[in-house]
């Protein structure tokens, strides 16, 4: 990870626009078909949240906007993108753990277990400062139609929140609400983001 002149980058009148903005958050919805998701999930006892995690980690990192990210006042580059995921812990509260995406399946599988079962026990969070984070929250208890994030004012982060998948016939669909910070990317990357998270989903085995 290394500061980088704004003025140097694409977005250059991004930083202008927004970084000083009251509110410079964006918030999109989005209703995805999740199916072949779970149907893996099911099929090879594979976590349904590790999946869909790693589809985002996997979308996002084609994205070059995603390894930019306002942090205070300065524009960070990073070289490498984590997906965080909240952890129950072992006295009832949450915990954050920061998985390191890896285009292994098998492998991110691997750390998200180890670490978010490591993260539950010590109730120690686990935070990747040298990556760019995106943050996720899966509220598992009910079916959430939309959910807006805060802004913090601390955290600039994209920030992805989901409740419990629903089933319709033989498919199941999920809504997911998509935050992000204007300065890191405009409705045309989040968007396309979005419809990229669809495609992975679907082209997912």
């Amino acid at each position: 990870m290394k500061e980088i002149d704004p003025k140097q980058t694409k977005r250059a009148k991004a930083y202008e626009l927004w970084m000083k903005a009251p509110n410079p958050m964006v918030t999109f919805f989005k209703t995805l078909d999740v199916t072949p998701l779970v149907n893996k999930s099911k099929k090879s006892k594979l976590k349904f949240n590790m999946l869909l995690d790693y589809c985002i980690g996997k979308v996002a990192s084609n994205i070059e906007e995603f390894y930019l990210l306002p942090v205070g006042d300065k524009l960070i580059q990073y070289d490498t993108i984590a997906v965080n995921t909240i952890v129950k812990n072992k006295d009832g509260e949450v915990s954050s753990c920061d998985i390191l995406y890896t285009d292994d399946l098998d492998k991110y599988n691997t750390d998200y277990l180890k670490y978010t079962q490591e993260v539950g026990k010590t109730c120690n969070d686990r935070d990747l400062t040298d990556s760019m984070v995106i943050g996720t929250s899966a509220i598992i208890d009910t079916e959430l139609d939309g959910a807006v994030g805060m802004n913090s004012g601390i955290f600039n982060n994209p920030f992805i929140l989901w409740g419990r998948y629903k089933k319709k016939f033989f498919k199941y669909y999920l809504t997911i609400s998509f935050q992000y910070h204007h300065t890191q990317m405009d409705g045309s990357h989040a968007g396309k983001f979005l419809a990229n998270l669809q495609k992975e989903i679907y082209n997912f085995r």
